[in-house]
């Protein structure tokens, strides 16, 4: 059976800077606004901006913003993604959630830390990919700079020798302006490599450390087309064909001449 098609809306908008009360209320009020959708994405770190400060914004596993967040889920009859920064067991972590209006709930520590805003001296690297299955669409689900690293993206066969293991590559992100074309430009690559749809979600406005962000979100397909996307702040919504999809991946199978590999 082929999936229904998937509605996605993207929440791009700027965030107040170490104010998770505040953006709480925001994005709340943002998600309100949302119609008709099966998916909505926030930005990476949504409740504070991209910072070092984890010791004192950093959420637990048993937060009120995850009944929060599923509030929303529920209300909307929607999975929500973002990430935000999360203590466990005395180490810090940049942690994706991608919790579903049934109340389950899936997390992913983002692997690749930007070692160049000394991230990886307050926060631990996850080490475990992620794969959502909702509403029969295959989700993989990853964080900014992990957007860089195509091995950890790579999209490979099930043990059929056939099957890819997702449909939809997302990425939620802080990705500053002056490096806007890299992020576009890897987008459409991962899409076109991988055979799959596409999404990046980035913020816009200007953070606390003064780093500006002119979001150029985006949808890709698995040709690299940009389905929709831009800088203002707004909401985005896209509806994705999976018969499309497969079409294509019938009449184009180059993931059958895909180099086999391992992780280490």
């Amino acid at each position: 059976m082929i999936p229904e098609p998937l509605r996605i809306a993207l929440l791009q908008s700027h965030i107040h800077w170490h104010n998770p009360e505040q953006n709480l209320v925001h994005f709340g009020q943002m998600v309100q606004e949302v119609q008709d959708a099966d998916l909505i994405v926030l930005p990476e770190t949504f409740t504070t901006g991209f910072s070092m400060q984890a010791h004192s914004y950093a959420q637990t596993e048993d937060s009120p913003v995850f009944e929060e967040i599923y509030r929303w889920a529920k209300q909307q009859n929607a999975a929500i993604v973002g990430s935000l920064f999360v203590q466990n067991n005395g180490k810090f972590y940049n942690r994706l959630f991608f919790i579903t209006p049934s109340n389950e709930r899936f997390f992913y520590d983002k692997k690749h830390l930007f070692s160049m805003a000394k991230e990886h001296q307050y926060y631990q690297a996850g080490a475990q990919q992620l794969l959502v299955s909702y509403k029969n669409w295959k989700i993989a689900p990853l964080i900014c700079y992990d957007l860089r690293f195509p091995v950890w993206c790579r999209n490979r066969l099930e043990p059929d020798g056939q099957t890819l293991a997702y449909d939809l590559l997302l990425f939620v992100a802080n990705w500053p302006q002056r490096r806007a074309d890299a992020w576009e430009a890897l987008l459409r690559a991962r899409a076109i490599e991988n055979l799959c749809y596409t999404v990046g979600l980035n913020r816009v406005g200007t953070d606390g450390n003064g780093i500006v962000y002119d979001g150029r979100s985006g949808v890709y397909d698995f040709m690299g087309a940009q389905l929709v996307g831009g800088k203002e702040e707004s909401i985005y919504h896209i509806t994705l064909s999976h018969k499309v999809l497969k079409k294509h991946r019938e009449d184009f199978p180059a993931h059958l001449d895909a180099d086999a590999f391992a992780l280490l």
